[in-house]
């Protein structure tokens, strides 16, 4: 079985590789796009802007707020979805300081 090694890796180097896995699906980044732009949303809004079943958004869901890219309140019977703007400027300033180390070009 395989060993995870994550602990012997400084933690922002982690927290950015856990957000990188979290955007690496295509529905990820249109539902952070459509939370963007809806300010916040039920999840039945996001189901009926993409091409997936509920479930399948609720995964996707999950995942986004597992990294804390997005919030989640519940209102009644439904959780409402809304971006966490201190982790995706967080992440964009790393990510930023990364390709700047990275990139020769």
């Amino acid at each position: 079985m395989a060993v995870s090694k994550t602990e012997e890796f400084n933690k922002t180097d982690v927290e950015l590789a856990e957000i990188a896995k979290a955007l690496s699906h295509p529905a990820r980044i249109n539902i952070l796009k459509i939370l963007n732009d809806l300010n916040s949303c039920m999840v039945g809004r996001i189901v009926d802007l993409l091409p997936l079943s509920q479930s399948t958004v609720s995964q996707h869901l999950k995942e986004l707020k597992r990294v804390g890219l997005i919030r989640g309140e519940i209102d009644g019977p439904k959780i409402c979805y809304c971006t966490n703007p201190k982790v995706l400027d967080k992440a964009k300033r790393e990510f930023n300081k990364l390709f700047s180390q990275v990139c020769k070009c």
